[in-house]
């Protein structure tokens, strides 16, 4: 004798079957979704890892390169600072020196100017026209005629000439400061022919020049302080074009310039 389930029974069977099975379809498909999820997931995090360690090993090779930086600056401005220091130092060294220059000028230029007066003191009582006593570009310049001192042609100093240049050399007696240049000057008129000793106005213009040296080194002045020099025709204070301006021409110019010792050695220590 056979037994059949009732059809209810059997339908309500078979849908729990499907429904079973059904389930278990869909919940593997859920763990897969959520294994790739989690791959992705995993490599995501790793992709995130290097570029964290990528970007921590950057930043700390550019913090290297700015510390190097900086140590660079400060070794820089370390070396400018010494450099500046050193420029400081030799600026005030300059300054020093130029200070001292100044003074030693400020004191020459007092020196000449009571030379100046010294020797115009002790020339007092020439004519004005024949001897002059001036001052230009620190020097002293003592002009003396012609007049005063030649004959025309003549290279021997009158009397009234050698009490003059006697005066001045006891004036500048003892004075080994002060450097004694004697300038010889002519017109251009040439020398007559056949004057003895001599070819042209130079050889007049020195040996008038030699001749006052004698003389100023024969009245007290030191053989090494004064030199002779002729300029002849070539350095006229007027035009060579009429009696009176020939006559100016024909001098001789005594310059007396002091010695610059001090200050040629603070230039050279420059």
């Amino acid at each position: 004798m056979s037994y059949r389930l009732p059809h209810s029974v059997l339908a309500s069977m078979l849908g729990a079957s499907l429904l079973i099975g059904t389930s278990s379809c869909v919940s593997t498909k859920k763990y897969k979704a959520l294994q790739q999820q989690n791959s992705d997931l995993q490599a995501s995090k790793a992709a995130l890892e290097q570029e964290k360690t990528r970007t921590e090993e950057e930043l700390r090779n550019n913090l290297s390169n700015k510390n190097q930086q900086v140590n660079q600056l400060n070794e820089n401005l370390s070396g400018a600072q010494q450099a500046n220091s050193a420029l400081s130092a030799d600026l005030r060294t300059k300054e020093a020196r130029i200070a001292e220059m100044q003074r030693i000028l400020e004191q020459k230029d007092q020196a000449v100017k009571a030379l100046r007066q010294k020797v115009a003191d002790a020339l007092l009582g020439f004519n004005a026209n024949d001897l002059q006593v001036n001052l230009k570009n620190g020097k002293v310049y003592v002009s003396l005629s012609e007049q005063l001192l030649f004959k025309s042609g003549s290279t021997k100093v009158d009397p009234k000439g050698q009490e003059a240049l006697k005066k001045l050399a006891a004036a500048l007696k003892g004075n080994q400061d002060v450097n004694v240049l004697v300038e010889g000057h002519t017109d251009n008129v040439p020398i007559a022919r056949g004057t003895a000793g001599m070819k042209d106005n130079w050889d007049l213009s020195v040996l008038r020049a030699t001749e006052i040296t004698r003389i100023l080194t024969q009245s007290g002045l030191s053989s090494t302080q004064v030199t002779p020099s002729g300029r002849s025709q070539y350095v006229p204070v007027a035009a060579n074009d009429n009696p009176t301006n020939k006559a100016l021409n024909r001098r001789t110019e005594i310059i007396l310039t002091p010695k610059l010792d001090e200050l040629f050695q603070i230039l050279e220590q420059n």
